[in-house]
This record gives structure tokens, sequence and C-alpha cells, in this order.
């Protein structure tokens, strides 16, 4: 593809289909407004079988309250624009986070504690219908805690945890069972961001928080099959039954 950040006709389609299938399955996502064809040619390898062939290309315009990405205040930190990521930050604050006080000395500490539940909730979500992102790197992960990037996305015809929509993710890095995992290394590089703007208590609690990300996931998770499976009240044989079907689903 030679990195010419061009979209074709069909994967534009399915893009803007997809992210409103997911605005009306309750995920937060950003959504398509408008799809527009091209007159350019883009040439495409559909099947990386060696077929190139010509094909339409267009321009999806897609719409979200915010587009900053972990990766925005990560860039920032790396090169020690601490006054200009300070500013940033305070400015996504101020817009995105009504519930944290910007005279709270507190506040950034705040900002990461509502940004490690919030993405714990979207990745459960995401599993929650079998979604794979295709490229959880930090710059396709938002602050916001919506889904902004549908780029080589998927969704599992079975339950598949190895399942991978991304045909050039070799490594499996960012296979389907492991985006939770991702999605706590992207965590902890916006702790490693935040750290200059942290005295050394808040970063311990920050830590700390880090820490309960893997908790809220498997709470949520677990809430959302449960609802799933008309599961009522609460069993402590709950997690292992979905597990156990989870792992039946995958044998058949």
């Amino acid at each position: 593809r030679n990195g010419d950040g061009r979209a074709v006709l069909r994967s534009s389609l399915r893009e803007f289909l997809c992210s409103e299938a997911m605005h009306y399955l309750g995920i937060p996502t950003s959504r398509a407004a408008s799809l527009v064809v091209s007159d350019d040619d883009v040439w495409r390898d559909q099947f990386y079988n060696g077929n190139i062939k010509k094909e339409r290309g267009a321009i999806v315009l897609r719409l979200a309250k915010s587009w900053f990405r972990i990766g925005s205040l990560e860039i920032l930190a790396h090169s020690g624009e601490l006054d200009l990521q300070r500013r940033l930050l305070d400015f996504i604050i101020q817009e995105h986070f009504p519930s944290i006080a910007m005279n709270d000395s507190n506040r950034y500490l705040e900002f990461f504690s509502t940004v490690v539940s919030e993405t714990a909730n979207l990745i459960a979500l995401w599993m929650s219908v079998g979604f794979a992102h295709g490229v959880c790197n930090t710059d396709n992960f938002s602050l916001l805690s919506i889904t902004i990037d549908y780029g080589p996305f998927g969704f599992m015809d079975s339950y598949d945890p190895n399942f991978v929509p991304n045909t050039s993710d070799d490594e499996k890095r960012y296979k389907i069972g492991n985006q939770a995992n991702v999605g706590l290394f992207n965590l902890s590089k916006l702790l490693q961001a935040l750290k200059p703007l942290l005295d050394p208590r808040q970063k311990q609690l920050a830590s700390q928080i880090l820490e309960g990300y893997g908790e809220r996931y498997y709470s949520r998770f677990t809430e959302l099959f449960k609802t799933k499976l008309g599961f009522l009240g609460e069993n402590e044989d709950d997690s292992y039954l979905i597990a156990f079907l989870l792992k039946v689903s995958l044998l058949c």
C-alpha cells in the first residue's frame, strides 16, 4: 500500500455501517456523518494474494466530541513540552470532564482515574459483541473512551480469542483476546506521560488506580455477560459458567 493513507469504497461503506451499528448497540463511538466517493483511483491487494486491482476511493466524514487520544499527551511528555501538555490537559478536563473541578489540586489524578475506569468499560463492551479493534495503539485510544478508529476492525463470527482482523498483525498483538491487556499497556503509557505533572503522593495513588484496572474490566465483563445469559442475582459460580460456555463455544 506504500502508506498512501487512502480508503476504498468497500471499506468505507463497511466503516460507515459498523460505527452506526456500534452506536445503536450502546457502545461509545464516533459517528459517520457522510460518505463521499472520490474520483481518484486506489490500487489495493484486497486478499493479500498478489492480485492488485484498481478500486474507487472514498472519504468518510467522522464526528466525535473529541479526537484527543492517549498519544496526544504521550507525544508532548516525550518531547518535554510540559507547559503545553499541562495547558492541553486542563483544556481537555474543562471541556470534557465537567465533574472534575479545575481548582482541584488532584484534578489530573481524578482525570486518570476516570479514563482508567471508562477504558475498562469500553473494552468490556467491545468484547460483549465480539468486536476486535485491530490497531489498539495509544494513538487510537480516545481519552474520552469512545471508539474512534475504524481501520482493520472485525467482528467474530464464532468465539475465538485468537481472532485477528488485521492481516498485517503477524504477531497477533491486537488479537481480540488480548484487547484488555493492550488497554492496560496503553493506560500505563498514559500514566507515564502524566507523571511529570504529579507529586510523589499522586504518583503512588495513580499506580494503585492502574492496578485496579483489571478488576474493573473483569467486573464489567462479567456484568455484561450475565445480562446476555439472563442470570439473575449474584452467584459465585457465575464467572465459572461464563468461562465454561465460552470454552464450549470455542470447541464447537
